[in-house]
């Protein structure tokens, strides 16, 4: 019951702010309620006021005792949606890939629904002699095969 109303009133709030998105909706059972947002343009501090006032003053502390936290995706946050991909085109990301070790690192140059692209620079051998050369590569990667992105962060 109080869950459904805390969706019915996230999902008010956030149709009035387009730019801001659900990212994590949790509930515990003595109704602890975690709600993580993100937005197109980044998330301010009135954000989250907003969405915690939409929900606190709709529902009767009376009648429902609950504690609320509204919280925005940190910059070290995962990326988990397709939007959260688009929002973060130019900037560098690092990839985990299911079943793969290591990590891939590029820039994030194309985002989907279903895929990224990443690009970066790497050293190869050359195809004749010795030394190395710098080549520029591109890769493809279906959203469903990441096991984890975040964006690198640089000082």
């Amino acid at each position: 019951m109080l869950k459904d109303k805390v969706v019915e009133l996230l999902e008010g709030v956030l149709k009035e702010n387009e730019s801001l998105f659900l990212i994590d909706f949790s509930m515990t059972p003595d109704h602890k309620i975690k709600i993580v947002i993100d937005g197109d343009h980044g998330v301010t501090v009135q954000d989250c006021m907003t969405v915690s006032r939409a929900i606190e003053h709709n529902i009767d502390r009376d009648e429902e005792d609950f504690a609320l936290e509204v919280a925005s995706a940190g910059a070290a946050s995962p990326l988990k949606l397709p939007r959260q991909y688009r929002k973060n085109l130019g900037r560098t990301i690092e990839v985990k890939l299911q079943g793969q070790e290591g990590e891939l690192e590029g820039q994030l140059t194309e985002a989907t629904e279903d895929d990224i692209t990443l690009e970066w620079k790497a050293r190869e051998p050359k195809p004749v002699g010795k030394g190395k050369v710098t080549v520029q590569k591109k890769q493809q990667i279906a959203i469903s095969d990441i096991k984890e992105a975040k964006v690198v962060l640089k000082f």
